[in-house]
C-alpha cells in the first residue's frame, strides 16, 4: 500500500443532538470540536441530527422530524409566479 494516502481511523465520540446520547466508536472523520469522555480524555466529536438512539425505526416511537422549515423553503423556491398583466 502507499503511504499517506489514507485517512486516519482514530476513536470519535458521536453526539446525537436530538436526544442528547453519546457513543464511541471509531471513524475517518475530520472534526475540530473534542469533548472529554468518561475516561478523561479528549476525543474529536461529531453532532449528528439523527442516530439509532433517536431513529423511530429503532425506538419504536412515531414522531415527526422537521429540519427547520423544509417545507417552506421548498414552496418559497418553487411557488408559481402570478401572470404580469
Amino acid at each position: 500500500m502507499k503511504k499517506d494516502i489514507h485517512p486516519t481511523y482514530r476513536e470519535v465520540v458521536f453526539l446525537d443532538t436530538s436526544s442528547g446520547v453519546k457513543f464511541m466508536t471509531r471513524s475517518t472523520v475530520h472534526t475540530k470540536e473534542t469533548i472529554e469522555w468518561e475516561d478523561k480524555q479528549v476525543y474529536p466529536l461529531v453532532k449528528v441530527e439523527v442516530s439509532s438512539a433517536s431513529h423511530p425505526f429503532y425506538t419504536g416511537k412515531k414522531i415527526f422530524l422537521d429540519k427547520a422549515g423544509r417545507i417552506e423553503q421548498f414552496n418559497q423556491k418553487y411557488k408559481k409566479k402570478e401572470p404580469q398583466v
